[in-house]
């Protein structure tokens, strides 16, 4: 069941509301356990196998984090991450071993051909870190049922944001929430109505200019410039507003049970350098990366070298992360390169550049980093969305020789209206948090502060919004004939 769905927004949705707020008024446990029950078959509806594994997952990891509340031993916290990590290895990167294995030493051994089960990466990262802030004393959970919801609360369960157990368990805690609240309701489902627009009428419109590049690459086509280059910046846009959409879809439809979800996306194609970029995309797994994986590597503890080791290692992981390929490996080691350029330069320029004294040379060089960083982020989002890694030098060597012949797949006219207005809202265009922000729909996780903007792009329960979100609603609703995936959930 999609989020972009008619079954989901007119048959699942109220009747998880109705259910959640009509049994809060017998008891609460019986509620929550109502909403439990109800993300468990948001999640089974895929594939009702998932269950076993999700209920398994659950299980295991609610033993081990009471265990490590209680007695907090190192060797029990690393058996129970690396069992997080054995079953996620497993699901996800056992046939990609096989393949290398036989392409490197000519063997033959079977694949076995395992079904990626869905969000396995999601849910395994948020229990692990569950696990750590259980050994660390941050986080008790002595209740099997709110352990449930932590892990399975739909609107964030399967392409995130990375929860943590002391951020949402104790909002369910408060006796407010299972109340119905109109404001509530108001914020999120407006929430919601942006995400799904901008999912359905801008990220699935650009999808067909960045798929039929892309495969024509992975079957061997020689590409013209013109359509490597279209390509790329539609992928890069249609993952924009499809990712952004996600990430306001599950803030709107928490906040419908009264429950902020940490802020996962902020207008990360306005960042002027990477490292600004990655304070601003997929925030929670960024945060869980440097929390969990680059501090435990030694962080910035142990010199600038072994920083930049660290930055490089965990970036590979963390492209490795979202798929089993060499394509996302190398996606991951580009962004710890420019990570590391990026980190250099900045501890250069304190002590061996001058500051520009010139307020137009300032803004053009303000200009000129928000340049390269846009073009360095759209050069590694070929391999994130290749086939494989020689369909994505193909594409380069279209977009930077010039090959002489290609195919003609795009058409330019209906190409650059859409991209244009498109990019005009990823660069210059206040977010959603940004509109939404004197309601505090989501809760900041880094040090990202919100730009003020004009009044008249500040939300509030008026006719004018009223009026505003019913017509993106609708337009929403028509173009739901073709449901699409989020890009996210295949990670």
């Amino acid at each position: 069941m999609l989020f972009n769905s008619y079954s989901f927004i007119f048959a699942f949705l109220p009747l998880a509301l109705v259910g959640f707020y009509g049994l809060a008024t017998i008891g609460k446990e019986i509620a929550i356990g109502w909403l439990v029950l109800s993300s468990l078959f948001f999640y089974g509806w895929w594939n009702p196998d998932y269950l076993f594994l999700i209920g398994a997952s659950i299980l295991v990891n609610y033993f081990l984090g009471r265990t490590l509340s209680n007695n907090p031993h190192k060797g029990l916290l690393a058996f129970s991450i690396s069992l997080n990590l054995l079953a996620l290895g497993y699901y996800k990167y056992f046939d990609f071993f096989i393949v290398n294995i036989n392409s490197f030493f000519g063997t033959s051994f079977y694949f076995l051909e395992i079904v990626l089960p869905l969000a396995i990466s999601f849910f395994t990262f948020q229990q692990i870190a569950f696990l750590v802030d259980a050994y660390r004393g941050e986080a008790k959970e002595y209740q099997f049922l709110h352990y449930c919801l932590f892990v399975t609360f739909f609107p964030q369960l399967i392409a995130g944001p990375i929860v943590h157990h002391k951020e949402m368990l104790p909002q369910f805690y408060k006796q407010s929430r299972f109340r119905f609240n109109y404001s509530d309701f108001s914020i999120g489902s407006t929430i919601f109505i942006f995400g799904l627009f901008k999912k359905v009428v801008i990220a699935d419109q650009l999808a067909p200019f960045a798929n039929v590049v892309f495969d024509a690459s992975a079957n061997g086509v020689t590409l013209s410039t013109f359509d490597a280059w279209a390509g790329t910046l539609a992928y890069s846009l249609q993952l924009y507003f499809d990712f952004s959409g996600y990430s306001d879809m599950a803030i709107g439809l928490a906040r419908l049970f009264g429950i902020r979800l940490p802020l996962n996306f902020h207008s990360p194609y306005k960042s002027i350098n990477i490292i600004e970029f990655w304070r601003r995309w997929h925030m929670t797994l960024s945060r869980f990366l440097r929390d969990y994986l680059y501090i435990a590597l030694g962080g910035n503890r142990k010199g600038k070298f072994r920083r930049y080791v660290n930055l490089s290692i965990t970036m590979v992981l963390g492209g490795i992360w979202h798929g089993a390929g060499w394509q996302f490996l190398i996606w991951g080691a580009l962004h710890g390169l420019f990570l590391v350029i990026n980190h250099f330069w900045q501890q250069l320029k304190p002590g061996g550049l001058k500051k520009p004294d010139s307020t137009i040379v300032k803004y053009v060089s303000v200009f000129l980093s928000h340049l390269l960083t846009l073009f360095c982020v759209a050069i590694a989002w070929v391999f994130f969305r290749a086939e494989n890694t020689s369909a994505a030098t193909d594409i380069l060597q279209s977009m930077f020789i010039f090959p002489l012949e290609g195919s003609s797949l795009i058409d330019q006219k209906d190409w650059i209206g859409l991209v244009v207005i498109a990019a005009i809202i990823a660069l210059f265009s206040p977010n959603t948090q940004q509109i939404m922000g004197r309601y505090d729909p989501a809760f900041l996780t880094s040090g990202i502060k919100l730009n003020h903007e004009q009044k008249i792009w500040k939300w509030q329960p008026n006719t004018y919004w009223g009026i505003l979100v019913v017509i993106l609603f609708m337009a929403s609703i028509s173009r739901m004939t073709n449901i699409s995936e989020f890009l996210y959930f295949q990670f």
